[in-house]
């Protein structure tokens, strides 16, 4: 098999046992086994880094369960081939041409140049921002849940942060709304899943090249993209949802900006929420929903089409109204097989959108507005939902299960794994 089938199938393993552990009896605090259909969607949804879930993560899941969760949410975000290839390098084997090209594949890189030594670097990286997170969320909680507890939720909630999956132990689908006002919870879930959104080879490139000049024309790209985005959508949901009273209206102003800014960025890359999705304006939904299919940026744990792709969307775009005979960003001209290829993830992404948003306008009850933002949640790996995800249907869930793993894995990755090419 080539690289892409690869990872697709190796997907579909991991998806497989993670759904048998979690459908053992002893993984859920009423010792009453899961669906298989609901032990699929939870297993896919914590190995695809979503945070959609159709039963309650703390009140379902025992510490076994919860664990098997978080296992597959750091299996899935550091991806299934980076594990692989760290457990090879530690028994001392060496890395060949069909494994480079497995990691080219899985963190999204244009070279097979580097390979082992950004294996080497997400891993350590990965530990070191965990652990700071860890340590921040167990001495804010200590107060709220005591050592033991805090220090467990800090290692699940900063796991789930920095690989951008937005699975919570806060209890009855309430993410992280009661600190919505809370600035160490809000900014330490933050940082973690916009560093984990930006992709490896942005923070590697970053401590490579201390100086901005030096930085390559991706690099600037997502970092550029992710302050606009970030910003622009904190000043939107700010301005949308000042007077809403389901969501805003009763915070003070501090609390308010600062549920703004959560909401701002958690839409492009995780599925915590600080205010109740299910009564956002339909503006902020519009506004959520075109992050979400953004997304983040390319070898990260963020979903959407990614910000490169955007971008160079949008420059292609306007290079034609201009007439120009090239498209450039920042004084270099950009090849015209990236320009074919931004084209193409993106019209198969809208299209494959609106494939799956017809089928569960057949099978769910729900209005088209709700049903569209599930549709977009699972296709870029974000996780919120408006309260959809535990009432769907059968055919609905599978339906989602799968929009999410072709959400993670890539609908293009998808196409060419299952193509015949030399």
């Amino acid at each position: 098999m080539n690289p892409a089938q690869l990872l697709s199938v190796g997907f579909l393993i991991l998806i497989g046992i993670g759904t048998l552990l979690l459908m053992l009896p002893f993984a859920t605090k009423d010792r009453h086994h899961l669906s298989f259909l609901d032990a699929l969607f939870e297993a896919t949804s914590a190995v695809c880094v979503t945070g959609l879930v159709v039963v309650d993560t703390q009140s379902t899941f025992t510490v076994f369960g919860q664990i098997v969760l978080m296992v597959l949410i750091q299996v899935g975000g550091l991806g299934f081939m980076t594990i692989g290839v760290l457990i090879a390098i530690m028994l001392g084997k060496n890395i060949g041409l069909k494994g480079r090209l497995m990691i080219q594949e899985s963190l999204n890189q244009l070279s097979v140049e580097g390979m082992v030594r950004l294996v080497k670097f997400v891993a350590g990286f990965t530990i070191i921002a965990e652990t700071i997170g860890t340590l921040i969320l167990t001495i804010r909680w200590s107060s709220d849940f005591g050592f033991p507890r805090s220090l467990y939720y800090g290692i699940f909630h900063s796991v789930s942060a920095f690989n951008n999956a937005g699975f919570d132990l806060m209890g009855e689908f309430r993410s992280v709304t009661e600190y919505a006002g809370d600035f160490t919870v809000i900014m330490t879930l933050s940082t973690l899943l916009i560093i984990g959104g930006i992709g490896y080879f942005v923070v590697l490139d970053m401590k490579r090249n201390r100086s901005l000049k030096k930085l390559s024309l991706h690099t600037k790209l997502v970092l550029m993209m992710t302050l606009i985005l970030n910003f622009l959508g904190t000043v939107f949901i700010f301005a949308l949802e000042f007077d809403n009273p389901g969501t805003l209206a009763h915070l003070p102003l501090k609390d308010k900006l600062l549920g703004a800014y959560f909401h701002g960025v958690v839409p492009r890359t995780a599925g915590f929420n600080s205010l109740n999705i299910g009564e956002l304006t339909l503006g902020s939904q519009l506004v959520t929903m075109l992050l979400m299919f953004i997304g983040g940026g390319s070898g990260g744990t963020a979903g959407g089409i990614k910000v490169t792709t955007f971008v160079l969307i949008f420059l292609a775009v306007r290079g034609l109204i201009k007439e120009e005979d090239e498209v450039s960003l920042m004084g270099r001209s950009i090849p015209k097989d990236l320009i074919v290829k931004a084209f193409t993830i993106t019209v198969y992404s809208i299209g494959f959108i609106f494939f799956i948003l017809f089928i569960l306008s057949i099978t769910e009850s729900a209005p088209l507005n709700i049903l569209l933002f599930e549709v977009i949640s699972a296709y870029g790996t974000v996780g919120m939902s408006m309260g959809l995800t535990p009432e769907l249907s059968a055919t609905g869930k599978g339906v989602i299960a799968f929009m999410m793993f072709a959400g993670r894995v890539g609908p293009i990755t998808i196409a060419f794994a299952l193509a015949r090419r030399k």
